[in-house]
């Protein structure tokens, strides 16, 4: 039951520090944000389109709900957070000099990445529960408030959920993979930070604009990511095509990147000397 203790003591790593409840305070305060502040924005727009126009707001595109729209931030925004408490599970070890002692523990390096790589995946979907907790309640009363369809009675609405929390889980194990492969903290962070906040955000754009880039671009994590859950702002937004994967190709393209970049770190960083 090497492997049974070995999660065990990762959960309680995560657990008895306060990283994953500051982190979880912030994503319910951005994402309330993002999903109140944008689903009020939009109803007021709709319902005044004349003083919308005027101050250079718009309403949606023909066609698109605005619930799963609202209730798909916890994931379109907020995945930085599960790969950030996932990364951070992995350097902190390196950070605090704590590696060595959980390896004269559990000798065996393999069992101790595979209780991360699950902690990682169980702790991204406690953080999807909290996203999508947030997100459907922000939203659901802007949309009330406004006299919208808050969608609540649909199963489909709830599937989105569901795949939600699945996609936050799959983030919180490609965070280990990364922080397996980057045992540096500070560059890990940065690494996330300036990937899901910029470059893959302006390259889902740009590659947008060409059928042919398209194709490829569909296959970055984030938009991997939406075509799991099945709803987006960025899928909005974007200026040219915006066909994506089958919801569950892009859970297969999450899962092969977490998998992919947690083997390779345990091939590589973490078969190194500790010291």
């Amino acid at each position: 039951m090497a492997f049974a203790r070995s999660l065990a003591a990762e959960f309680q790593k995560v657990f008895t520090t306060r990283m994953w409840w500051l982190l979880a305070l912030i994503l319910v305060a951005y994402v309330a944000t993002m999903a109140g502040g944008f689903g009020a924005f939009l109803g007021w727009a709709t319902e005044n389109p004349d003083a919308a126009a005027s101050t250079g707001g718009t309403g949606l595109p023909p066609g698109v709900d605005l619930a799963p729209l609202l209730y798909s931030f916890a994931s379109s925004t907020g995945y930085v957070f599960p790969v950030l408490i996932g990364a951070l599970a992995v350097t902190s070890e390196f950070r605090h000099r704590t590696l060595t002692t959980t390896f004269l523990a559990e000798p065996h390096r393999s069992t101790v990445l595979a209780g991360k790589f699950w902690t990682g995946l169980i702790v991204g979907g406690l953080f999807g529960v909290i996203g999508f907790a947030t997100s459907v309640g922000a939203g659901a009363a802007a949309l009330a408030a406004f006299g919208f369809d808050t969608g609540l009675d649909s199963s489909d609405a709830w599937a989105l959920v569901g795949r939600g929390v699945l996609a936050m889980a799959l983030w919180g194990a490609i965070g280990v993979g990364l922080g397996s492969l980057v045992p540096n903290q500070v560059a890990a962070i940065v690494i996330v930070i300036a990937f899901t906040q910029f470059v893959e955000p302006v390259l889902r754009l740009v590659s947008s604009l060409n059928e042919v880039t398209a194709n490829v671009g569909r296959f970055l994590p984030g938009a991997a990511s939406d075509a799991l859950v099945g709803a987006s702002f960025y899928n909005v937004a974007s200026l040219g095509s915006t066909d994506s994967l089958e919801w569950w190709q892009g859970g297969i393209v999450l899962l092969g990147i977490a998998v992919v970049a947690t083997v390779i770190g345990g091939a590589t960083t973490w078969r190194r000397d500790v010291s």
